[in-house]
């Protein structure tokens, strides 16, 4: 589709003096503190006494040294979580916005070509992807120095890729020639074009590595692409303007949402026939206002979360009964997603109101809002 326009226990308290933490510790609570008390005792006493000049360690400081594991491991455990790093894709004002998950504040904005889309990490997580569309090339941002390093060749109008489980072979939708590069990440040259519908699009690849999808948008079809030969082994029609595919961890299915259909058909890899379909239904929005695009599932194939579009909200269905069961108010034509490598928080990008909508994935609950560029489309998370 070329234009998308009309398309948020504490460590115990410090021992008083004279107090060591090791004090108080009983050997049926803590019996391997205990028995180590006994032996360095034992061993304090066959000791000589110090020389001039020399101290000897109290016992209370011994008792100290000997729970400071414990003590890290409080202190750890109270700790906030480690940061991770989101890169957002702004399809209208050509740049990268740099997000910091601790503080959830925007830390760097970052120029790169014209009309960035599809973003996401290399495998070793050393650069950041991003298809610049106008420019039909893959811009590389080194993540160490956020910025622009390299380029990756692609056909005309790239928009979104998948990358193999090894992290060297790239395949990129080119929207305006209708096939799907194959680029060599380690050489950083193209080997080669998949013909493929009109107007492709949505791309992931299966768990396993052999089998890679693309969507046509036009042609309306789900495209299953050996990975070995390159070749299409099946197409698979689904509803109207298909965007993005999305792989269950088990490889037993994969869901393909339909922008202008309304729907997310669920495919059987195997048997490669749609086996069933999420529809949804928001009281006081008309049908056509509700098109889903981006998906996100959780690792244990439960839960998916589905991108609405212009009904500015995420879809939350349960996995087994393909069912909507909420449904969690965000920006305005919410596009793409992405989990933040411990699945605690999820991430959508909101293109009408330029912002991202950060929602706690066990609540179920938008927790925060994040200002970002122009036209945010695609967004990224450090493995």
């Amino acid at each position: 589709m070329r234009s998308s326009w009309h398309r948020d226990d504490a460590a115990p308290p410090p021992p008083l003096a004279g107090e060591g933490w090791g004090e108080g510790v009983s050997a049926s609570d803590s019996p391997r503190e205990e028995r180590a008390l006994s032996r360095i005792a034992s061993c304090d006493a066959m000791r000589p006494p110090p020389q001039a000049g020399e101290v000897k360690t109290a016992r209370g400081q011994m008792s100290r040294i000997l729970a400071t594991p414990l003590l890290v491991t409080l202190i750890l455990a109270a700790a906030p979580a480690h940061a991770f790093i989101a890169y957002v894709s702004n399809e209208k004002s050509n740049t990268v916005t740099v997000i910091d998950t601790d503080s959830w504040t925007v830390t760097k904005t970052i120029k790169v070509g014209q009309r960035p889309r599809g973003i996401d990490f290399t495998r070793d997580a050393k650069f950041v992807m991003v298809a610049v569309g106008d420019d039909d090339t893959i811009q590389m941002i080194d993540a160490k120095t956020q910025s622009v390093v390299d380029s990756l060749p692609s056909g005309p109008d790239p928009e979104l890729f998948a990358q193999d489980a090894a992290g060297k072979i790239l395949y990129v939708a080119n929207e305006n020639d209708n096939t799907v590069t194959v680029i060599d990440l380690e050489k950083r040259v193209r080997l080669g074009d998949i013909q493929v519908g009109v107007e492709p699009e949505g791309m992931t690849i299966s768990p396993d590595g052999k089998t890679l999808i693309n969507t046509s948008e036009t042609t309306n079809m789900a495209h299953f692409i050996d990975t070995a030969s390159r070749q299409i082994v099946a197409n698979v029609l689904v509803d109207a303007r298909p965007r993005f595919a999305e792989f269950k961890h088990d490889s037993s299915e994969v869901w393909v949402s339909s922008e202008i259909g309304g729907t997310v058909s669920i495919i059987d890899p195997r048997k490669h026939e749609v086996i069933g379909k999420v529809t949804f239904e928001i009281p006081g929005l008309r049908k056509e206002a509700i098109q889903p695009v981006g998906i996100g599932m959780t690792k244990d194939d439960k839960t998916a979360f589905v991108a609405l579009g212009p009904a500015n909200r995420i879809a939350v269905v349960d996995v087994a009964s393909r069912k909507v069961t909420k449904y969690l108010l965000v920006g305005q034509r919410v596009w793409h997603m992405a989990f933040t490598p411990d699945e605690k928080y999820l991430l959508t990008t909101n293109g009408v109101s330029n912002d991202v909508s950060v929602i706690d994935v066990a609540a179920q609950k938008v927790i925060k809002t994040i200002q970002v560029g122009e036209l945010p489309w695609g967004i990224a998370i450090a493995p």
